[in-house]
Parts: C-alpha cells; structure tokens; sequence
C-alpha cells in the first residue's frame, strides 16, 4: 500500500512538472473519484454491517424465547405431572422471563389446562401462524393497550409421537424497541424493522414512531420490491435524499433497515472534495513540492479507511485505524473505530444469547440423558423394599442399581471426556456376550413402548480389544436412540458377524429414518435430531469406538429406517479370564 501511495505521489510531481495545469486537473480527478469512492464504499458496508448486526441480534432475541418456551413444553410433557404442578411450572416461567406476559398450555380440543394469569385465558391456539421456527409457531406481530408489539409462540406438545396439547405464549417485543433505538449512524441515521408484508414493527425514530403504532405499511419502500439491492439511495416522499440499507432476517422474514440522510452520510466526502479544489488550486503556486506532500495527505487516509473497511467485511471486528491527519479524515476515522466498536459490542451481545439458549439445550439434555438410569435405580429400590422378594431377585435388583449406578458415573467421566478425553482400558473380549447383556437389559425398555429388541449373533466368539463398559454405552445409546425413533410395532434389530480380520456389529431399526442433509452432522457435539437432549451420544459413541481403533457408519432412509455399522479389528481368541 505504501508503495502504490508513493507511486501515486511520484507519478503527480513528474506529470506536473512537465505541465502545471495537465497534472493538477489529473491529479484533481484521481483524487475526487478515490475520495468520493471509498468514502461511499465505508459508509455503505459500516451501515450495512450495522444492519447486518442487529438482524442476527434480533433473531437471536426471537429465537431464545421459541428455545425457552420448548424447553418448558419439553418439562410439561411428563405424563407424571398434575394439572396443578403444570399450572404451578407455568406460573414460575412467567416470574422467571419477564418478556413472556403470559403463557397456558392446552388441551388438544382447545380446553385450558394451565395458565399463568389470574383467570381465563386471553390467549389462543395460532395453528394459522405461517412462520416456523424449529418446531414452534410464531403469530404475526400485533400491539397491546400500550401500543407495544407483542406476539405469540405456539409448541405442539407429543407423547408417544402423538398430539398432546399446545403451549402458547405470549412475549413483549418491547426489548427489540429498545434495540432498535439504541442503534444510531451519525446524528439523524437511525433504525426501523419491518414485517413480510411491510408492516413497521420498530422505528429509531422519535419523529416516527407513532407510525408503529399505526401498523404503518412500508410495502413501497425501494428496498423491500423483489431483487432490490442491498443498498439504496433514494427521495422519500416529501424528505431529503436519503441513503438506506437492509439486512434481511430469513428466518422471521423480517427485514432490518438502516437510513441516513444523504447529506449527513456523505457530509465529509462533500467538505473534502471542496477543500480538495481549494489545494489544488493553491498548487497550481507551489508546484511540485506542495503537491507531492498533498497526495500523500489526502491519498493515503483513504487507502486506510478502504483497506480497514475490507478487513471489517472480512469479520476481522478488532480492525481499527489510526489517522492523525488533524481534519475530517481524523474525523472519519474516528467515525470508523466508533462504529467498529459497536460492531464488537452487538456481537458480544448475539454471543451471549447464544450461551443462553445453548444453557436450556443442555439443561434439557441433562435431564434426557439422566431419567431412564435414575428410573430403574428408583424402581429396583421400591421393590427391595418387599418383604416376600426371593434371594434371587433381590440379588438381580441390586445388580440392576450397581449397574445403572455406575452408568451415571460414566455419564459424569463422558462430560468431563468431552473437554479432556481419556484412554480407554482396553482387555480382550467376547463381542456376542457384550452385546448380549446390553440386548437382554434393553428389551423391557422395548417392550414398555410397545417395540421388540432382538438379536442375531455370529456362530461361535467374536474376540476383540476393548472396554466391556464403554461398549456397553454405545450399544445401550444407539439402542434406546432407536426405541425413541421407532413407532409402536417395529422392530429394533442387532447383529454381531465376523468380516474378514473385523468384528461387525449393527444396530438396525424401522423408525422415521434422518433426513439425508443431517447425516453428515449426527456425530458432531451438542447437535441432535430429537426435541429434547444434550446431543452428546453419538458424539461420544463414535469417540469410543474410535478409541477402540474402530469405525461407525450410518445409513438412513426417511420413513424406513436406520442402521448403524461399527467394525473393530478382530482377535483369533479370547482368554478365559475375558470371557467370564
């Protein structure tokens, strides 16, 4: 960069000193046009990362609260819950996030079975909502006796993938307000939100906001006709020319908008093209010295701000420049690290609402994950406790609670795993009696919903190299994975066999199958398929068995099913000691 200014520079003082005028007027139109570009280009790409910023703010913002009122639909589900423990869950939602007003939960007819207000209900079941957003219901955006908009969230509850109810709730936009007037773009830019069809959700405004209120239509605005740019400057009508950018929310259909008045967004460009002719002009006296010394001046700001404008396009936020030039490209500059600044900070602030909702997925997961072991303790504990229970069964009972004991112990050593793993121990073992007890332990889960468990092993051992435990976990995971994919009266199917120097094993259902555009995802952390749960297992199913020296493969049809193949290589016998 350095080298292109002081080719500029150079090539100006030999072109004027040849001719005065030729180079000055050449000069003078390099100048303007760089000038004139590259302030234009800062000023679009600043407003439009501005807009960009607040649209996945607030699209984080909305999608929280369809996250957290998901996560409170998942907890009502539990068919052990009482009407009045629902309403009483329902009610300490409403004190715990101020932004829902109000939130019931309904029967399928349409009958209330909770609610958070004192008295009936002033919600509604909005099954004519037309956005989506992963599984909950949004209804349009509407406005309360306090002229603030608010809107409802719907999540269709299930047992046994059957229709349950609805859980509706009601939420105030009114933090989204708060967002949009903090975002200012020099003393009279400002920020409004717009819906699909154009109504005016939230003006920067204090001029305009009445017109929120109004459910002000925007339909004509430039930006928001079909394949409008990102950028416009255009005349509203009865107003000044104004310079006006978007950023869409694709997922609410919404649309950001940042609008500054043109003569206030190229104010600077517009002093400096003056002063610029005024140089100029004064050069046509100095002659070359004056004017080498006023390229570098006026040339090499812009270069700055240009090249810093890429970097901040790039997402490199912490990019700043500094001009000490002591007139408007100082002024500019600083306008610069300003709104990088800003940048940073709505950044922080998308990142936290992302802790957020990623602190209810593992909430939510925690429990998937920790019910059926603390279950089967709890009920091998009651029956225990009978007094006319044989020596044989209390024996069987007690291993039961060692055994889910000690996968609650695992589960701990797994999540600790995920952020430092540790080896597995590996010893010599026989592949059909390791899938045999994980099998025979399953079936009663199977039966419970209705699903067969079998399996096929292979003629005599299958030896190989591993942890009797940590197999156990990814059978019993990929196992009760498919239970809970599978309809009642499938079948879920394992198969041990040899395959050349591997051992084979699969896990075979007859459930709804994975949508071909996530399989590529299913083994990754914290990413699961289910409405509830940590997204952990198969993360740490393929760890194991990769530890193992193995492989896992998935193979899924929608509609028909799943398998999973793991092979691990194979061992020509197993010692005795082993096998027991």
């Amino acid at each position: 960069m350095k080298f292109a200014i002081r080719r500029i520079a150079i090539r100006f003082a030999l072109i004027l000193a040849i001719a005065a005028v030729v180079p000055l007027i050449l000069y003078g139109v390099v100048s303007l046009f760089s000038l004139q570009r590259g302030t234009r280009e800062t000023v679009i790409i600043g407003n439009q990362n501005v807009a960009g910023r607040a649209a996945e703010e607030i699209q984080r913002y909305v999608l929280s609260h369809s996250e957290i009122l998901k996560a409170l639909g998942a907890d009502l589900q539990d068919t052990e819950l009482q009407p009045w423990q629902q309403d009483r869950i329902v009610k300490n939602y409403i004190l715990q996030f101020r932004e829902f007003r109000e939130i019931t939960l309904f029967a399928e007819d349409g009958s209330t079975i909770a609610t958070s207000r004192v008295g009936p209900t002033r919600l509604r079941i909005p099954k004519d909502a037309t956005i989506s957003l992963n599984g909950a219901l949004m209804a349009p955006v509407q406005f309360d006796e306090d002229q603030m908009p608010t809107t409802m969230f719907a999540v269709q509850l299930r047992r046994l993938n059957q229709p349950a109810g609805w859980l509706v709730g009601q939420i105030s936009l009114e933090e989204m307000w708060r967002m949009v007037d903090r975002i200012r773009i020099g003393d009279h830019g400002h920020a409004m939100v717009v819906s699909a069809d154009g109504t005016l959700l939230a003006h920067g405004d204090p001029d305009r906001k009445a017109l929120v209120a109004q459910t002000q239509k925007e339909s004509g605005h430039p930006l928001l006709q079909a394949d409008a740019p990102a950028s416009i400057e255009y005349t509203p009508s009865g107003g000044a020319p104004t310079l006006s950018v978007a950023a869409k929310i694709p997922t609410l259909a919404w649309t950001v908008m940042v609008e500054q008045p043109s003569t206030e967004a190229f104010a600077i460009a517009s002093e400096l093209r003056q002063q610029l002719r005024v140089s100029i002009a004064l050069a046509l006296l100095i002659m070359v010295a004056t004017g080498l010394v006023a390229g570098r001046r006026f040339i090499a700001p812009i270069f700055t701000l240009q090249a810093a404008t890429q970097q901040v396009a790039e997402g490199h936020l912490e990019t700043r420049v500094n001009i000490t030039t002591g007139d408007e490209f100082q002024d500019l500059g600083q306008s610069f690290n300003t709104m990088a600044d800003k940048l940073v900070e709505l950044q922080e602030e998308v990142k936290r609402q992302e802790r957020q909702a990623m602190f209810g997925r593992i909430a939510a997961g925690l429990v998937h994950d920790l019910s059926h072991p603390i279950q089967n303790i709890g009920n091998s504990t009651r029956l225990l406790l009978r007094e006319d229970l044989d020596a044989e069964s209390r024996d069987m009972f007690r291993r039961t609670i060692d055994r889910e004991l000690a996968t609650l112990k695992r589960f701990m050593d797994d999540l600790r795993n995920i952020v430092k793993p540790r080896p597995i121990e590996k010893f010599p073992l026989d592949m059909n009696s390791s899938v045999s007890e994980i099998v025979e332990s399953m079936k009663g889960e199977g039966e419970r919903s209705g699903i067969t468990v079998e399996a096929h092993y292979a003629a005599g051992p299958l030896t190989v190299v591993g942890d009797r435990f940590a197999l156990g976990r990814v059978y019993r995971n990929l196992i009760t994975n498919g239970i809970q994919a599978t309809q009642p009266g499938g079948r879920i199917t394992v198969t041990t066999a040899r395959d050349g120097d591997f051992v084979r094993v699969t896990v075979s259902d007859t459930g709804s199958g994975i949508p071909a555009d996530r399989l590529t995802t299913i083994f990754d952390e914290f990413v699961t398929t289910k409405r509830r749960g940590l997204g952990l297992g198969l993360a740490i199913c393929k760890r194991i068995v990769e530890q193992l020296d193995g492989s896992i493969d998935v193979q899924s049809e929608v509609g028909v099913g799943t398998t999973f193949t793991m092979r691990f290589p194979a061992r020509e016998s197993v010692p005795a000691q082993a096998a027991s």
